[in-house]
């Protein structure tokens, strides 16, 4: 059980005191004293391992079968002993133009706080410390944490938000660059287009569903959520829709530099076309006249003349260059 533990602690009065190191214990220390609760963080428990906290903290089975399973849409669900809140920590890597999503799971209950983590992302040891480092914000027992957690979260993504703003406009710039993109390739355009679409996509579903929780939570009548926390979580949800729409532009300005890109290649394949016809003309004229005098007939006009072949050279290359010029001044070389 401890390999799973992150850190379990009490608090009272805003501060950090030390206690049992069982998890039952600790519970009990906690509901004993007054204006106390207990803090445990988990990593990706098990369900044996699971089956302990969830059975003294009073978990609704439900919610605990989504903290185990995990690959759940953010969500806000309210049981008769806790409030359960389901976040997705968003992760961008830069160098491989990557999103990554982790799932953090929060019990609150009314002298405890379960913070249940899968994958990466999630800041809970920051929230943790600043938390601790500032006690006028811890005092306000269980609420705190639940907001501080959500607070992190979408400020991260505001963060990504950012990242993923500054890595479209080099995209954007790569498609409108009249020699292709920044390697000289523009075969491979569409695919990254594609490929930073579903990145954004990714981080949409982190945080379009989390919409809905947040409000929930900036209004009233929320079990374990003190109503003098209403305009903290208020503050969340602002945040929360601007990244939203944020993350929207983002997938709509994508759409429309593909359908840009997919215009750019059509009008490079018809120039290409147009290109080929022209010199496919220009070798034509030549080739038909050689064809005709390579006939072998006998009677042919001007065959037995002395300056037949030069004449003919010169009409191939008259009529080469006249078809050159034609298509050069119409714009097809």
């Amino acid at each position: 059980m401890r390999a799973v533990i992150v850190d379990c602690a009490i608090y009272r009065d805003g501060r950090r005191r030390e206690g049992p190191t069982d998890v039952v214990a600790a519970l009990e220390r906690a509901r004993d004293a007054e204006d106390a609760f207990l803090w445990i963080g988990l990593h990706e428990p098990t369900a044996r391992e699971f089956d302990r906290v969830s059975a003294e903290f009073g978990l609704h089975p439900l919610a605990v079968e989504d903290a185990l399973k995990a690959h759940q849409r953010p969500k806000l669900e309210v049981y008769d002993d806790s409030l359960f809140l389901v976040l997705k920590p968003v992760l961008y890597d830069a160098e491989a133009d990557a999103v990554s999503t982790g799932e953090l799971m929060v019990f609150v209950g009314d002298s405890f706080v379960v913070t249940v983590r899968h994958g990466e992302g999630a800041p809970l040891a920051a929230v943790r410390g600043r938390l601790e480092s500032d006690p006028e914000v811890l005092r306000h027992g269980p609420t705190s944490v639940l907001y501080a957690i959500s607070d992190a979260v979408v400020d991260h993504y505001i963060d990504v938000a950012a990242e993923l703003q500054v890595d479209m406009e080099q995209l954007e710039e790569d498609v409108f660059r009249p020699t292709g993109d920044a390697k000289g390739d523009a075969k491979y355009t569409a695919s990254r287009i594609y490929t930073f679409k579903r990145q954004v996509l990714e981080f949409r579903r982190a945080t379009g569903p989390l919409a809905a929780p947040m409000a929930r939570l900036a209004g009233a009548g929320v079990p374990f959520v003190s109503a003098r926390a209403q305009p903290f979580f208020r503050d969340v949800s602002d945040h929360l829709t601007r990244v939203a729409e944020q993350v929207e532009g983002l997938d709509r300005l994508l759409s429309d530099i593909l359908a840009a890109h997919l215009a750019q290649m059509g009008v490079r394949q018809n120039d290409d076309m147009r290109k080929i016809s022209a010199w496919a003309a220009m070798v034509a004229v030549p080739t038909m006249v050689a064809g005709v005098y390579g006939m072998n007939f006998t009677h042919m006009p001007e065959l037995h003349w002395v300056w037949s072949y030069p004449a003919v050279v010169l009409l191939m290359v008259g009529a080469v260059l006249g078809l050159h010029r034609l298509f050069k001044r119409r714009g097809w070389l």
